[in-house]
């Protein structure tokens, strides 16, 4: 494998962990606060059909974008209320979302385009296009240099570059911040945050609300940045394996971009290599597709440590009288 190669496998890494990240950042913020939520799946679902729907009716990425992140906010509510408001199970409420998403967005794509539930295909302007760094292309004969500038750092979409950011930014707000550290307080000891005078219920609305916001982003790269457009289930299981990246990183933002660079970088391979020769044994390109998958049931099995969830993490908060 020469470099030239791995650079590029890189690139489809960084690619491919794109929504992955942006996801296990959602599912961070809302975990943080006390609020469960596995319907990450269907939030980044219905963002990615509403993100591309509206951007080939409008011919505007960024109309698109609003409306995915307009769709996953909405989705976000109800789980709020459902859980928070109304003190409901929140794995039930958030598998309800993901069934929900699942046949909505199937249903209203054939019903408004009549194509088998998917959008017709984005061009131009209603698609993220790659944005090409400063000096990218005067670097890119520097040896060793320029390929990792030029081809691994310059050349991705916005979104791409959004997600990077909010991995420091979202380190700051937890550990940097009032408003982390009440989030943070309130998915351990709500009752000690409730007394010092700070609304649980708002926090946690606070927080699943921001939980909304990235899904959107997520579901939005996923239909007019990685591809070009909505298919039926496209999401395929990325945001459990968000959520599962989430467990591996224990909840911290840092080592949530490892984590789903991890999974991207499987992906990556799989794509890259149909059938892999190991010293004669083949390994054929289901399992590696498969790979991802195989790696969530083993991190969720606790075989890689053990890691402690928010402590009064699922819990509704009945304030005492």
């Amino acid at each position: 494998m020469d470099f030239l190669t791995i650079i590029q496998i890189l690139d489809s890494t960084v690619r491919l962990a794109t929504p992955l990240l942006l996801a296990c950042l959602a599912g961070l913020y809302s975990e943080r606060a006390g609020v469960f939520d596995i319907g990450l799946e269907g939030k980044m679902l219905a963002a990615a059909f509403m993100s591309a729907a509206v951007a080939y009716v409008s011919g505007s990425v960024w109309l698109g974008l609003l409306a995915g992140v307009g769709a996953s906010l909405a989705l976000s509510v109800i789980h709020g209320l459902a859980s928070i408001t109304f003190r409901g199970n929140q794995l039930i409420s958030a598998v309800a979302i993901n069934f929900l998403a699942a046949g909505l967005t199937v249903l209203i794509a054939q019903s408004w385009f009549q194509q088998g539930g998917r959008t017709p295909s984005l061009i131009g302007g209603a698609r993220f296009e790659p944005i090409t760094l400063p000096f990218a292309d005067s670097l890119a004969g520097v040896p060793f240099i320029g390929p990792i500038y030029s081809d691994l750092i310059s050349g991705h979409s916005a979104l791409v570059y959004i997600a990077l950011a909010m991995v420091p930014l979202t380190w700051w707000i937890l550990y940097r911040t009032r408003f982390g550290l009440r989030l943070r307080a309130v998915g351990e000891n709500p009752a000690a945050v409730d007394t010092a005078g700070v609304s649980v219920t708002g926090l946690r609305y606070a927080a699943v609300a921001i939980c909304g916001v990235l899904c959107g982003l997520a579901g939005a790269y996923l239909a007019t940045g990685l591809q070009a457009g909505f298919v039926k289930d496209m999401t395929a299981g990325r945001g459990y394996i968000a959520l599962a990246a989430l467990i591996f990183a224990k909840w911290r933002p840092w080592y949530a971009l490892g984590a789903t660079l991890l999974f991207g970088l499987l992906q990556a391979v799989a794509l890259r290599y149909q059938n892999i020769d190991l010293g004669g044994v083949v390994i054929p390109v289901q399992f590696m597709d498969a790979l991802p998958y195989i790696l969530t049931v083993i991190i969720l099995a606790g075989f890689v440590g053990k890691a402690i969830p928010p402590r009064a993490g699922g819990e509704p908060y009945v304030k005492e009288r």
